[in-house]
């Protein structure tokens, strides 16, 4: 797989996070925790797509800080994102054990814009020459 294949991969990922997040959030009340553990997890999916876009192998860690710290690198407007990133950051191992911090359904509705707007952001700055279709011969 080449790196642009395996950066499409990662926002795949991120993006079937998300999915899951949707589904979760028809829950009554919604799991508040995973949701926005999830929220957290997607964001750093799309921040990894980006290191891979940029050739870079990403590490295995949880840190946005450190995460978006190395895209702003390669990419400038990187800054941009630099507070829904420390927001999300809280999420990544917290919520997921009984000691962890208490969210409450305000916490995941900003989980949830934070990583959209993450999201949307990597997807904004990565190219991909995608082969027209149709594409005839004149």
């Amino acid at each position: 797989m080449d790196r642009l294949d395996e950066a499409r991969a990662w926002l795949q990922y991120s993006d079937n996070d998300m999915e899951a997040v949707d589904q979760l959030s028809t829950f009554h009340p919604p799991k508040v925790e995973i949701i926005s553990y999830l929220c957290q997890q997607s964001a750093e999916k799309a921040l990894k797509a980006f290191w891979v876009y940029s050739g870079v192998k990403p590490p295995r860690t949880h840190n946005m800080k450190l995460l978006r710290d190395e895209c702003e690198k390669y990419e400038s407007r990187f800054s941009e994102i630099v507070d829904e990133c420390l927001r999300l950051d809280d999420y990544s191992n917290q919520p997921r054990y009984p000691s962890g911090i208490e969210l409450f359904e305000s916490d995941m509705d900003l989980a949830k814009g934070d990583s959209a707007k993450i999201r949307e952001f990597v997807k904004s700055v990565m190219v991909f020459d995608e082969p027209e279709e149709n594409s005839e011969a004149e």
